[in-house]
């Protein structure tokens, strides 16, 4: 099973992989379809700027030891307020900031919530030139771990149960947003390729592990909104959402 741990002095959170597992993940370094050794959640502070993102992340995960192919979230939240839950074998992980909301297709129309790649710009910052004063941390990035192998459209599902199950979150306290523009995630299972048994075909919302998947992504993203919950006009601009 996938171990854990968070550094404290390097701002890191640290999940070790076990050899013979694969992962589904949307991170801008080490995302896709990978079997990676391990997998971080950087906390990059609200001042980021850097857009060399892999050599960032490279440079981070040889001062934390770690080895071999993996995958780096990074946000602007305090990685010291993970979250965690477990429902039936699935464990999901998460750091929770919402201060920049943002819906997939802007009211109005406009364009300006359009995301770049996650690190890009510091975490769900606005683009556009009417911004002003320092960024506030707005990133929500979830690590979901399955105890039983889930083929390849399984993960792709698992994906969207893990989405629609923090959305769901945001809708029932009145966040307005399904979620920032740099939120990601990581899906970790055993390898189907690897295993004796048959890989689970289905993780949707209403299949049995689709179900457990997204019973611990909502405990976990309630837990972390709860702690640290999103307040009108946070972000300086009171009623103005990305």
């Amino acid at each position: 099973m996938v171990s854990f741990r968070l550094e404290h002095e390097a701002r890191a959170l640290v999940w070790e992989v076990p050899d013979g597992w694969v992962a589904l993940g949307s991170a801008s370094v080490g995302g896709g379809l990978t079997h990676p050794r391990w997998v971080s959640n950087l906390d990059v502070g609200d001042d980021f700027r850097r857009t060399d993102l892999a050599a960032y992340a490279a440079e981070r995960s040889a001062g934390l030891g770690l080895a071999g192919p993996g995958t780096t979230l990074l946000t602007a939240a305090d990685v010291r307020q993970v979250e965690h839950a477990e429902v039936e074998g699935v464990r999901c992980w998460a750091t929770v900031g919402v201060t920049k909301p943002t819906w997939p297709v802007p009211p109005g129309g406009s364009q300006h919530g359009d995301a770049a790649p996650q690190g890009t710009r510091t975490m769900g910052e606005h683009p556009g030139p009417a911004h002003h004063g320092p960024p506030s941390p707005g990133t929500i990035n979830l690590v979901v771990a399955a105890p039983v192998p889930l083929s390849v459209s399984a993960l792709v599902q698992a994906v969207g149960t893990i989405t629609e199950a923090k959305a769901q979150v945001l809708v029932q306290a009145d966040v307005p947003g399904t979620g920032t523009a740099s939120d990601a995630v990581v899906v970790l299972c055993p390898d189907p390729s690897r295993s004796d048994g048959a890989a689970e075909a289905f993780a949707g919302v209403r299949s049995v592990w689709g179900r457990r998947v997204a019973a611990a992504v909502h405990a976990t993203v309630a837990a972390g909104l709860t702690a640290h919950p999103w307040r009108p006009g946070g972000s300086g601009r009171p009623g103005v959402v990305w």
